[in-house]
């Protein structure tokens, strides 16, 4: 019973799934975060170009 345990690789394919979830969710994270960054200074730029318009 213990080799057979030992031989099932559907727990380790099971982690590899898991950690390549977390890898991409994690690029996914930083990026929102650099893109967020990105937009608000993008609309503080039009905020201050309208309210210097008005």
């Amino acid at each position: 019973m213990l080799t057979r345990i030992l031989r099932d690789e559907s727990a380790a394919t099971a982690i590899e799934y898991g950690l390549i979830a977390a890898l991409i969710s994690l690029a996914c994270i930083m990026a929102f975060q650099m893109l967020g960054l990105d937009l608000v200074d993008t609309f503080n730029t039009i905020n201050d170009a309208l309210t210097g318009a008005g």
